[in-house]
């Protein structure tokens, strides 16, 4: 059994292309997959591998400047997730696009999984899903608002767009690990919303901790990797993801007339040109062939 650790760390990297080469050797050493990425407000990824190469590699984020009290959450898979491992240089962490946002400086107040079913049932907060349309669509909070966003930085648009119909109520706001309220929530303070809350450690945490005969959520949550998604216990989901867009794939959608495997599904069928999808249908060959060797192909991962 491998561990999934999801993490970030909003920080300082003065020269965030110093970290990179060591950061990739060490996971690679360690035979660790994923993703870390890197800028100068810190770090954030997903990876998977033993457990004694995701302790060393916390080890060693946490060395880092700024990172003592790094966020992760835990989870686990029976193979690795994860074709490859990357070290990649970003703008931001987690792209909102909105200059001066800081979650250093200040978020909204962080509520506890087992607090957050008191917190959202309340009639006085309005409970916001941050993440992006297609994760919402295989799962969320009962009565949270689904802002219909294509990326996260479409989220300070549809706030400006929407913000009258939360006058007088407090905002709660939810994403898969955190790191998504980290910036929305610094954002709206900055907006002149005062009660903002979020809840700590996600839906991952939330789905790990809650009782699934207490919990409030409904559905699966979206995981960016092989898994596709996990439901409660952290327990891998039923769903597939698209070979072209990538989005989930539930069992009714692999039904749908415009379902092609590796080519296109009903969420993305529209928005692909003949040429892609002939290369995409060439792609899925080559899956076909490497796994009838018993090989893994990048393509489908």
């Amino acid at each position: 059994m491998l561990t999934v650790a999801a993490l970030y760390q909003f920080t300082r990297f003065s020269d965030p292309a110093a970290l990179q080469g060591p950061l990739l050797g060490l996971c690679r050493a360690e035979g660790l997959g994923g993703t870390l990425l890197l800028a100068r407000e810190g770090i954030n990824g997903t990876v998977a591998g033993p457990r004694a190469g995701i302790d060393t590699l916390l080890d060693h984020i946490r060395a880092l400047p700024g990172c003592s009290d790094l966020e992760w959450t835990e989870s686990l898979a029976e193979t690795m997730p994860f074709a490859r491992m990357k070290v990649r240089l970003k703008q931001e962490i987690v792209t909102l696009g909105q200059p001066g946002v800081d979650p250093r400086a200040g978020t909204g107040q962080y509520v506890s999984p087992a607090g957050w079913n008191a917190l959202i049932t309340s009639p006085d907060v309005a409970l916001i899903d941050t993440r992006n349309a297609y994760e919402v669509a295989i799962g969320t909070f009962r009565t949270a608002v689904d802002p219909q966003t294509r990326s996260f930085r479409d989220f300070p648009a549809w706030w400006s767009a929407n913000r009258e119909r939360f006058a007088g109520k407090k905002i709660a706001m939810f994403c898969t690990g955190g790191i998504r309220c980290e910036k929305s929530t610094n954002w709206l303070l900055g907006q002149g919303v005062e009660d903002v809350f979020h809840l700590k450690g996600g839906i991952l945490r939330y789905l790990e901790e809650v009782p699934q005969a207490e919990s409030l959520w409904e559905g699966e949550c979206f995981v960016f990797d092989r898994r596709v998604s996990v439901g409660h216990g952290l327990r891998p989901g039923g769903l597939t993801s698209c070979g072209a867009c990538r989005r989930p794939v539930t069992e009714q959608g692999r039904a749908d007339p415009s379902f092609e495997d590796g080519v296109c599904c009903p969420a993305c069928h529209g928005e692909y040109t003949g040429q892609d999808r002939k290369r995409f249908r060439e792609r899925q060959h080559q899956i076909a062939l490497a796994k009838a060797r018993g090989d893994w192909h990048l393509g489908g991962a």
